[in-house]
């Protein structure tokens, strides 16, 4: 969090040297700054970010150091490990370690991700610390500062809206209205009454002028959620939206220009509805600038525990009831379940037992019976539609049966493979000697990495072995394939080369290659990008 927030970073002094190189690096990304003593009381003032111990993080004053950062604000530790083989045994207790010659820089470019990340978990209430929810922030921390428009996608209860809230607290929207509206909820001629308001006599009923969400959210962010269930005539007049920031409310004549940040969210897809005409392409196009995948509950099990902490504190608060908690076998049986309703799903689960608690333990068996027994074997089956939904529940009633479904299904799936394919192949046919393809590295930036391709006078018929990966000169900028290079060398001289361009502004850079800061620090580690320059100075 930045000094004007109001929260700190600690950096202990076990190590002065160090210690004040990392001041000065924080304080240049705009961060408050603290040295303190290892045995130095730390509890007290604003709230703590962050602890760097810069020397013998095994040490008893460290430890001790680290219990009383947690205890006060449950603020994460980092270590600069003196030697490498120390840094496996120091992973239970600090979130990330660096070896004794990392730069300052890289340690304030991961600390800030995991800053911003933790901040945005507050102001959301977004729970989680797998791997699979963490790269879904890292997205938000990513996407909140650009204007472009934001395609959430997951299945019903992954915690879409939470995850629309973040982007719009991090952005510098924030201070402006956030209005939520759920597209499935109203009828078509209600929707576009909402979203773009009515003047009086536009329709039976519409004894006044009124102003719609769209009016209402200027400067600010609107979110639609269930935006596949958008009826086609809403569907052109949002596209207009997004094309021009102006409409026209219903009945009206006046044109009325607005500035507003449109994120939607889903859980259909919205690329199946627009094979089958059910949703416009060049809206599509238009809302799927900037995408954020939700994962299902079942595939970060390891965040359950944790969900299930915060809901129960959440509702014994609410209901004023005092929970025991939940035994390790109940706790088993929760994470072993499949969640079709999700976090939503959970977090109701967990109200009912907080409110019906049987003043003690809770134990499999007070856990419901569809909880306690095996998954069906068609729940990973998502209903095309209302009726086959009602044909999976009644076998009776009319609708799409379940095995014409998976035909049907199966055979979309099938024709937008093609598409793909045929898209690919296009894109890559060869090209006449000398020319080039130019591919954007990320739709918010102007970064562009040229693709070279060598003309067929240059292909012999003698076997091409695996060359090095290519060297980026300064300005260059471009990356050229040569046969039996791996998709590792390429991505390798691609993440170089967007290194050279941005002049090593590694943030920059991550926004252009749409990667998470933190996997692009990983990526640089692993491919030693940077290290021959400094090894031959």
């Amino acid at each position: 969090m930045r000094a004007d927030d109001g929260g700190r970073v600690l950096v202990s002094t076990h190590h002065l040297e160090r210690a004040g190189e990392l001041r000065e690096a924080f304080k240049g990304a705009g961060y408050e700054v603290e040295l303190v003593t290892p045995d130095e009381d730390v509890s007290g003032g604003p709230p703590i970010e962050l602890l760097v111990v810069t020397g013998s993080p095994a040490s008893v004053s460290a430890r001790t150091l680290v219990r009383s950062v947690h205890a006060d604000s449950n603020a994460p530790a980092f270590a600069i490990a003196e030697n490498a083989e120390a840094i496996p045994s120091l992973a239970a207790d600090y979130a990330e370690v660096f070896s004794d010659d990392a730069r300052a820089d890289d340690v304030v470019f991961v600390a800030r991700s995991l800053i911003e990340r933790r901040r945005l978990q507050a102001l959301a209430g977004i729970v989680g610390e797998s791997d699979a929810i963490k790269e879904a922030l890292e997205r938000v921390v990513q996407f909140a500062p650009v204007g472009s428009t934001v395609l959430i996608t997951g299945e019903s209860g992954t915690g879409k809206e939470l995850v629309a809230r973040g982007i719009h607290h991090l952005s510098s929207r924030r201070h402006r209205p956030f209005i939520a509206v759920n597209v499935a909820a109203l009828s078509e001629t209600l929707l576009e009454s909402e979203l773009f308001g009515h003047e009086k006599g536009a329709f039976t009923g519409a004894i006044d002028s009124r102003r719609g969400l769209f009016e209402l959210a200027d400067k600010g962010t609107i979110f639609l959620d269930e935006i596949g269930e958008m009826p086609p005539l809403t569907q052109t007049k949002l596209l207009r939206v997004l094309e021009q920031r102006e409409f026209r409310r219903v009945g009206g004549e006046d044109v009325i220009r607005v500035d507003i940040r449109i994120v939607t969210a889903t859980n259909q897809d919205l690329k199946r509805l627009v094979a089958v005409g059910g949703f416009r392409k060049d809206l599509f196009y238009r809302l799927n600038v900037l995408h954020i995948e939700l994962p299902p509950l079942r595939a970060r099990r390891e965040d359950i525990p944790l969900l299930v902490d915060a809901f129960i504190r959440d509702a014994s608060r609410r209901h004023d009831h005092r929970f025991e908690g939940i035994s390790s076998e109940a706790m088993e049986i929760l994470q072993d379940y499949h969640w079709p309703g999700n976090v939503r799903e959970l977090e109701n689960l967990i109200e009912s037992m907080v409110v019906l608690a049987p003043g003690r333990q809770v134990l499999p068996e007070d856990i419901p019976s569809d909880v306690r027994g095996t998954a069906p074997s068609t729940a990973a089956l998502v209903p095309f539609g209302e009726g086959s939904s009602r044909a999976l529940e009644d076998p009776g009633a009319q609708g799409i049966r379940p095995e014409l479904e998976f035909i049907f299904r199966t055979l979309v799936d099938l024709r937008m493979d093609v598409d793909d394919l045929r898209k690919e192949f296009d894109s890559y046919r060869p090209l006449q000697p000398g020319s080039s393809r130019t591919v954007d590295t990320h739709p918010v930036n102007e970064g562009r990495i040229e693709i070279g391709v060598r003309p067929a006078s240059e292909v012999s018929d003698e076997p091409w072995e695996v060359e090095e990966p290519p060297e980026v000169a300064p300005g260059d900028g471009a990356v050229v394939y040569r046969s039996g290079m791996t998709m590792e060398d390429l991505e390798r001289a691609a993440i170089a080369a967007v290194l050279v361009e941005v002049r090593g502004n590694r943030r920059k850079a991550a926004q252009m290659l749409a990667i998470g800061e933190r996997t692009l620090y990983r990526k640089i580690k692993a491919f030693r990008i940077g290290e021959e320059e400094s090894e031959s100075t």
